[in-house]
């Protein structure tokens, strides 16, 4: 096994893990979605937590945004092309949850 700090696993997590991230990256992948949308869609997340897992995702390269010079401003995230490689995974998730979320 791989030292676990050059782990690809540890690498891969550290990006999209955690309790939001995978749902936001899920939600995303659809399609280009605006902030309230995303916060309508995962009602549980806080505006504060939202926009930290945004940021974050924006950081790593996996989410981009579009500010438009309106008022009200609107913002628009989006998958980049390095997060829409996350596709086929996120949908692999999203099954596996289908099938086992009951199981206890």
């Amino acid at each position: 096994m791989e030292n676990s700090v050059n782990c690809p696993m540890v690498a891969s997590i550290n990006i999209i893990g955690g309790k939001w991230k995978p749902i936001i990256l899920h939600m995303l992948s659809a399609g280009t979605m605006r902030f309230g949308e995303l916060k309508k869609n995962i009602p549980l997340v806080s505006q504060k937590m939202l926009t930290q897992q945004l940021r974050e995702l924006e950081l790593d390269g996996i989410v981009s945004r579009t500010i438009y010079a309106e008022v009200p401003p609107r913002v628009e995230y989006f998958l980049t092309e390095r997060g829409a490689t996350l596709k086929p995974i996120l949908q692999d998730l999203y099954r596996w949850g289908q099938v086992h979320a009951s199981e206890k």
